[in-house]
């Protein structure tokens, strides 16, 4: 698991010993609606949904420990009137809604919580845990996009063993309509949106491919552009045009074994240049795809 961000986690197993916070649940607990951006009461939220569950000394093994022992628990680590933690807050309540208890949200006030944040070592807020099995997993410090949000908290389901259904991001809808309709400058902004803030997602990457084959054919004759790649077979252009045309065509595998066969007559500069192509056009169908695979493993063999 890696923090959302894309950079190496701030958290290390092992680092954040949760024992010695360890204590008797209270009996009850005191009813009420938490602020915005910073729990501080140690009830559930609002509405009685267990989900959200504000932790104190006193909770933090029944509500943290005890709780993750079933399912992911993300602690969330914020403080009332701190503009950070009031507008992350509520992205996080909004998963948690969408999760329909797949996972449990746990916030903690620093300020009225501070031994808490100090057994986790918290330095700046908003700060989130992912807690699994009674340890910590992962953690991250700061607000993070949505999307890469999203990811995260699907990697710490599948931590805790949790199989959920990847949730549609509804970019990816209107990304898709402007391709379907023609607009490639709406289309590639929209994945190119996506991509910035999920580098790794492979919808957006095969959407954005599909962009750059759609305006490389976009004017060129089928009948007449793969008729010149026959008649031209290493002329470099002409194949290339001709690969794309029959990915267009549902031909992928004759479009893959076309360039691997380039590549294997190339060097240099050009050999680069299909390479890449060829890469390109795997994004479309994808890594998983049996033909894709079949074709990476021709274009090793013709590379080294």
């Amino acid at each position: 698991m890696s923090d959302p961000r894309i950079t190496s986690s701030i958290f290390t197993r092992g680092a954040v010993d949760l024992s010695t916070l360890r204590g008797p649940a209270p009996a009850s607990t005191r009813p009420g609606t938490p602020p915005q951006g910073g729990p501080s009461n140690g009830a559930p939220a609002a509405g009685g949904d267990t989900a959200i569950v504000d932790v104190t000394e006193a909770t933090i093994q029944s509500d943290v420990l005890e709780r993750s022992m079933a399912m992911p628990v993300v602690v969330f680590f914020g403080a009332a009137g701190f503009p950070e933690s009031d507008e992350f807050a509520p992205v996080l309540e909004r998963l948690n809604a969408e999760g329909a208890g797949t996972w449990v949200l746990a916030r903690v006030d620093v300020q009225e919580n501070p031994r808490i944040a100090q057994m986790f070592r918290v330095q700046g807020i908003p700060m989130v845990y992912a807690v699994v099995g009674g340890q910590p997993v992962d953690a991250f410090s700061g607000v993070v996009p949505e999307a890469q949000l999203r990811q995260w908290i699907q990697a710490v389901l599948k931590a805790g063993g949790v199989t959920v259904a990847e949730p549609e991001d509804p970019r990816l809808d209107e990304a898709d309509d402007a391709l379907m309709s023609g607009d490639l400058d709406a289309a590639e902004q929209a994945y190119r949106k996506i991509l910035a803030d999920a580098p790794a997602d492979a919808a957006a990457t095969a959407g954005l491919a599909q962009v750059g084959v759609a305006r490389r054919v976009a004017g060129a004759d089928p009948s007449t552009a793969l008729a010149a790649a026959e008649s031209a077979p290493d002329d470099v252009a002409a194949q290339l045009l001709a690969a794309d045309i029959e990915v267009l065509s549902g031909l992928a595998e004759q479009a893959y074994a076309r360039l691997v066969g380039l590549v294997r007559r190339t060097a240099g500069e050009d050999r680069e240049t299909v390479r890449q192509h060829l890469v390109s056009l795997f994004s479309i169908a994808g890594p998983d795809d049996a033909a894709v695979a079949s074709a990476r493993r021709a274009l090793a063999s013709a590379l080294f």
